[in-house]
């Protein structure tokens, strides 16, 4: 059986594009980049702690034949891990920073059962045009930077901002659909 250790309904939309049928796990792992830990490593071990974390939350007897999805992703610029904004003025600074630059989006994917683990990382580059305040305060008003990692939404209004994308789409968009397919066909899964 697979599942999903996210609440997230980006992922669990993107999961339904690959025709896998799953069920929802809600884990709480803490998101907080060690001091040392770079970016990639950083998105790498929440993704793995989020998988670990669903398996542990599964009844003893279904943990065996459980497959368990974790994944995660950040907005990188200068090495910065930008993460969720915290309000408003946090997401209007996020995108002013991210005005005129090209940023990485790290997307990382881990399956795990109780006997194997393996993960899969995409690194996407991502290009906004320039921005002035009064763009970034509209897209602001609209609610749609919040919850979302670097305080936007390439699938929503957010794609009218980004001039371009070098990578995976839908690895922006918070889970990589070729790097998931291919783990979950390394796991007999797909």
């Amino acid at each position: 059986m697979l599942y999903l250790a996210s609440q997230s309904p980006r992922r669990r939309e993107l999961l339904q594009q690959l025709g896998a049928s799953f069920a929802l796990l809600d884990v709480d792992v803490p998101e907080q980049r060690d001091p040392g830990e770079t970016p990639r490593a950083y998105v790498e071990r929440v993704a793995r702690d989020k998988a670990q974390a669903g398996l542990a939350a599964l009844p003893a007897g279904d943990r065996d034949d459980a497959l368990v999805l974790g994944a995660d992703t950040e907005v990188v610029l200068d090495g910065e891990v930008f993460g969720k904004p915290r309000d408003a003025a946090d997401a209007a600074a996020m995108l002013k920073r991210l005005s005129g630059r090209v940023h990485e989006v790290i997307s990382a994917v881990w399956l795990m059962t109780p006997r194997r683990a393996q993960g899969e990382v995409c690194v996407s580059r991502v290009r906004f045009a320039r921005l002035d305040e009064q763009r970034i305060a509209r897209y602001v008003a609209t609610g749609e930077p919040f919850g979302k990692a670097g305080a936007y939404a390439i699938q929503g209004g957010a794609a009218a901002l980004i001039e371009h994308l070098e990578g995976s789409y839908s690895g922006v968009m918070g889970l990589p659909l070729f790097e998931t397919a291919r783990l979950l066909s390394a796991f007999g899964a797909a």
